[in-house]
């Protein structure tokens, strides 16, 4: 299917006829109509506790052909009677899920012949479903209101699945997605010069073509269904631009933000009620500029009812909030910070993972809510009725968090590839390029002329002093990992200026049962701390190295640094 201008005027996302309109209700250019005012608060989406973003993956939960009673389950199962206020469901990536006048359907990019059999399940069980006349979406909004909560659609921006594609290779390649008009038009995409090399293949947004189609698209999506509203999911992928030039041509992001809004505009109006705009960006207000967010001249012209912010590359909990919140202040626009699947890179700790990680969650979480968030995010959280449900009824509100057990680390900034050098490539590669800037660890430790070290800041949002007091804290730990540690090394570590006494000295390795060596190549440094050290606020811990073992290569390295706080009951 050939994409132009001329088939967008005069056949249109849905058929401009059909809306009564023309495609000056869809500027491409300028400012939205009313577009310089500010929302009211009241025109605003409830705050949802929790929202929860449904990748799409549902569909192929089920054999083929799926049901719409089964699909409908499957989506819901984890959300039941938890804490989640609103459903935002991923309607697809590069193919229509549903009959589109625009985009190829599900599985005409690899002619219906699959690599895998979840793949026919998942695109040949859609069509089915909408060869037998249902909608499934319907469906998923009606039991979404059924159990009171608000649906929306979500729309991936520029996903990039394509598993590093080259432009050179793009013609021969059979890759789901990968659509006809994408291999016509290499043109369109960024390429390895102007992004990291895994996303060669994303669309450039500075190609008026591309927003086009994109308003097309979104346009057909919102009429699927009586949605509450519409994400734009910036992030999954956040390169849209050439990296160089990503802030000089911002506006084209402006653009098509302001002709989707100018659309749902419509929509609300022709529906009697609110068409809710959300919009997903970054963590920083420095990675938002980078990758061409203009978000004060979203904010401005009013151009979204929530922002939430998320990771390119898994959870980013370095989240600004109180810049956010500043960006807000007065417009009644929501703000939520998000968390992924997972935090990104290795982790080896001394907790079981999946302790760990809802730990860490559950610090995030209460973090966010304390410092003003309007709710909490959780996207790719893949689960059933059970998976998540720890945290899909806790992390809803500071009262169910409340005497949970949690770690407050310093940031960590996992660099899995970068887009221009040797060796970091491979999977993924500059994924993470904009997540986590300000991550303090990990860092390699020298030996410096003044005996100082790197600083690390641990902010503590429990109150750990009045919980001992009413008999509810069971422990508080400073734990400490470093990377390639030696018997014979010696590091000082200072929490909040006080040196601490010598450590416990603790590996993965010797707590493994089903190990048989009693040592690990990290080693994790445990202080037993008073209530007091461990007070809400933040605290600056500091390792200092005194002695490095000469036979050890690499340096030794801070990989963590994290405050553990375990409650009884």
């Amino acid at each position: 299917m050939e994409f132009n201008r001329r088939t967008f005027l005069e056949t249109g996302a849905l058929g401009m006829a059909a809306w009564g309109g023309s495609m000056a209700d869809f500027p491409l250019q300028g400012k939205a109509a009313g577009s310089s005012s500010q929302g009211s608060p009241k025109d605003r989406p409830p705050a949802y506790p929790v929202i929860y973003n449904w990748d799409g993956a549902p569909h192929d939960y089920s054999e083929y052909p799926q049901s719409v009673e089964q699909f409908v389950e499957k989506a819901y199962a984890p959300m039941k009677d938890t804490q989640v206020g609103a459903h935002f469901w991923c309607t697809g990536e590069h193919e229509a899920k549903w009959p589109s006048k625009t985009i190829e359907m599900a599985g005409d990019s690899q002619g219906r012949l699959y690599d895998t059999v979840r793949s026919m399940r998942h695109n040949e069980g859609i069509r089915e479903l909408l060869r037998k006349g249902e909608n499934p979406y319907a469906a998923l909004v009606k039991r979404g209101h059924e159990l009171g909560m608000h649906v929306y659609a979500s729309i991936r921006m520029n996903d990039n699945h394509f598993n590093g594609l080259q432009l050179e290779d793009m013609a021969e390649a059979s890759i789901e997605g990968l659509t006809p008009l994408r291999k016509r038009h290499p043109e369109w995409c960024l390429g390895p010069r102007q992004a990291p090399k895994w996303f060669a293949a994303s669309w450039n947004f500075a190609i008026p073509e591309i927003r086009e189609l994109r308003l097309q698209s979104v346009t057909e999506v919102c009429k699927l269904a009586d949605w509450d509203g519409v994400e734009l999911d910036w992030q999954r992928h956040a390169f849209h631009l050439p990296l160089d030039d990503a802030q000089r041509l911002s506006y084209t992001l402006t653009d098509l933000q302001r002709a989707l809004r100018s659309m749902t505009r419509r929509l609300a109006r022709e529906r009697g009620r609110p068409f809710y705009v959300a919009v997903r960006v970054a963590t920083t207000m420095e990675s938002c500029r980078r990758i061409g967010y203009d978000l004060k001249t979203w904010v401005r012209e009013d151009l979204c009812d929530m922002m939430t912010a998320g990771g390119g590359a898994l959870t980013d909990y370095g989240v600004e909030v109180e810049a956010f919140l500043d960006l807000l202040k007065g417009t009644g626009i929501r703000f939520y910070p998000g968390f992924d699947s997972g935090f990104w890179g290795p982790h080896q700790g001394l907790k079981p993972h999946r302790e760990w990680h809802e730990a860490m969650v559950r610090a995030a979480a209460t973090g966010y809510w304390e410092r003003g968030a309007d709710g909490i995010y959780c996207f790719n959280w893949h689960a059933n009725e059970r998976t998540r449900r720890p945290l899909l009824t806790t992390v809803g509100s500071l009262g169910t968090l409340k005497r949970t057990d949690k770690v407050y680390a310093a940031l960590h900034r996992y660099i899995g590839g970068w887009p221009f050098s040797e060796p970091k490539e491979g999977n993924w590669a500059g994924a993470d390029l904009h997540d986590r800037l300000y991550g303090e660890t990990p860092v390699a430790l020298y030996r410096t002329l003044t005996e100082e070290g790197p600083r690390f800041h641990v902010k503590v949002y429990d109150d750990p002093v009045q919980e001992a007091r009413e008999g509810n804290l069971e422990t508080a730990e400073l734990q400490v990992e470093l990377k390639h540690r030696s018997v014979k090394d010696r590091v000082e570590v200072t929490l909040d200026g006080a040196p601490l006494p010598e450590p416990q000295v603790r590996n993965v390795a010797a707590e493994d049962p089903d190990n048989p060596s009693d040592v690990a190549e990290d080693s994790w440094l445990v202080w037993k701390l008073r209530p007091e050290q461990a007070a809400r606020g933040t605290h600056l811990v500091q390792v200092r190295l005194l002695k490095r073992d000469a036979r050890i290569r690499p340096p030794l390295v801070v990989q963590s640094v994290e405050m553990h706080l375990n409650y009884r009951g």
